[in-house]
């Protein structure tokens, strides 16, 4: 089996494995205590807390560890905010973060504050410009991913930075997809990660606040983690998260090159032995080992579930999944295809011959999804006086473009289509569908039910 699905979760690092096992023997005491124990306990958090800030470029005591990445950007955006209440409540993020900081903005505007989400282009990346043009005075925090998650785009953050820096706006940075290749540029103020991203044991964050940010740590006091993050410390996985992170950086000097040049491979050949597919994200400013691309009149579920037969653990961003029925809103925000997307994110020592393999199985596991769909049912094509109506309502993606596309050569140039769904990924991938064919997409209307999409035929 090749794990193709580091992004979401990357293999224990044996480094990890090795500390996770030497500490548990050490650390499982109380590391407040001044008995042995505790001494010894409490040795082996400051030692790992010094690696981990060491890894990341900032000082031992402005790094705490918490239960989680998720957490980390909570704590992060919560405290921030809160100290800086009396300057206001103005929280700047990108559309493509990961949705634990959406999650928190949507908090925060729920309980009286405000929002501004900054517009990225159709390869993920936001403008610093655009971030500069949405300070203001009342600004509390601004948010921004070192990378992203689903595509692998990597952000212009030290830009960011120093735009946020001139307005004396700190700036959280999300390094979760990034702090394994390297330490993040830039002058941010607070950085979050999460140790099962590189390798490390899950269930162990780091939240990074400068000297100098106003912080302020939101519900009950506790005296663990300088009082920003309650709870007893899972010391050996602290230590094993922090000794994986230092392995991780020392391999990625000869690891990163190869896996891009593996991705990079995916890139080029996918779109030359697989029909209709839009390979998404920046080209040249990505993380090493992921690739993305998207399958028209493709299932994403079922794409999944035909890799994994064939040997492979791959991810999706589409709207045709069991965990939802809406696009991913990274996908929906860059305005690319979402359906039957796969994300294919290679862990360290990821074997060039399985590579090889799934560039030889994917075109026959799509070829395969696309049969299993089949063609749409004559009887629900119409025509309203000069416009071809395709009745699409009820159906998910990917059966409203196939049945677009199926179609469109029934009207003459120049004509138009109506297509009616109501399911909300046509909104994305009708507009990507046309783009991709050379057809234009005239707009969307109201209709009894759902929504008419209007295509007209160019070629």
């Amino acid at each position: 089996m090749a794990y193709f699905d580091a992004a979401s979760a990357a293999p224990l690092h044996p480094i990890a494995r090795q500390a996770l096992q030497a500490s548990l023997d050490e650390g499982w005491a109380d590391p407040a205590r001044l008995y042995r124990e505790g001494r010894r306990a409490r040795v082996l958090l400051d030692a790992a807390r010094e690696a981990a800030a060491e890894a990341v470029g900032c000082r031992p005591d402005e790094l705490i560890f918490t239960s989680s990445g998720t957490r980390a950007v909570h704590t992060g955006i919560a405290g921030a905010l809160a100290g800086r209440r009396r300057v206001g409540r103005h929280l700047i993020v990108s559309a493509v973060e990961h949705s634990s900081a959406l999650h928190s903005a949507e908090l925060h505007e729920s309980a009286g504050g405000t929002v501004t989400q900054i517009a990225v282009d159709r390869t993920g990346l936001v403008e610093p410009s655009a971030y500069a043009a949405a300070l203001r005075a009342d600004t509390a925090l601004a948010c921004l991913q070192s990378a992203n998650h689903e595509v692998g785009t990597e952000q212009p953050v030290a830009e960011v930075a120093e735009a946020c820096r001139a307005a004396g706006v700190p700036l959280l940075v999300d390094a979760a997809q990034s702090l394994g290749w390297g330490p993040v540029e830039g002058d941010w103020s607070l950085l979050a990660a999460s140790a099962h991203k590189w390798g490390g044991p899950s269930g162990v964050g780091l939240l990074v606040v400068r000297k100098g940010v106003r912080f302020a740590p939101q519900g009950p006091v506790d005296e663990r983690e300088s009082g920003r993050a309650p709870g007893f410390e899972n010391i050996p996985a602290i230590v094993a998260a922090a000794a994986s992170l230092r392995a991780v950086r020392a391999e990625a000097a000869e690891e990163a090159p190869r896996l891009r040049e593996l991705t990079e491979r995916i890139r080029v050949r996918v779109p030359q032995a697989v029909p209709d597919v839009e390979v998404v994200g920046d080209p040249v400013r990505r993380l090493p080992g992921v690739v993305t691309f998207s399958c028209l009149y493709v299932d994403g579920e079922a794409l999944l579930h035909e890799l994994d037969r064939e040997g492979f653990s791959v991810s999706s961003g589409s709207s045709c999944t069991s965990s939802t029925l809406t696009p991913s809103h990274v996908l929906r925000a860059m305005g690319v295809l979402s359906e039957g997307n796969v994300r294919v994110s290679l862990p360290p020592g990821a074997a060039e011959e399985d590579v090889e393999r799934f560039l030889t199985v994917l075109p026959g596991a799509v070829a395969a999804v696309r049969e299993k769909l089949g063609a749409p049912v004559a009887s629900e094509v119409a025509r309203e006086e000069d416009v071809l109506v395709v009745d699409s309502l009820g159906k998910r993606c990917p059966i409203p473009v196939i049945e677009l596309a199926k179609v469109i050569g029934d009207v003459p140039v120049g004509g138009l289509v109506r297509v009616l769904s109501d399911d909300e990924a046509a909104r994305l991938d009708i507009p990507a569908w046309c783009e991709m064919r050379g057809q234009e997409y005239v707009g969307e209307e109201p209709a009894d039910k759902g929504t008419a999409y209007l295509i007209r035929r160019v070629s």
